[in-house]
């Protein structure tokens, strides 16, 4: 897990379909309020990319990339 690499979400692009919240299983997103929250950024595993690659809106991009 990474300390300083986890998503960042542009709600001006989300449209909250859930897709990334839906697809990571280590817990780093909550979806409860109907958009996607990262309420574990120390959970995500350094540079995994995996919610970036499946966002439909390409609305992810990740605090520690160069």
């Amino acid at each position: 897990m990474a300390d300083n690499w986890y998503p960042i979400i542009d709600y001006d692009k989300c449209t909250g379909c859930l897709t990334c919240a839906n697809f990571c299983p280590h817990g780093v997103y909550d979806a409860s309020e109907g958009k996607p929250k990262v309420v574990k950024p120390e959970e995500c595993v350094e540079f995994c990319r995996g919610c970036q690659r499946i966002c439909p809106a390409g609305a992810i991009s990740y605090f520690g990339d160069s």
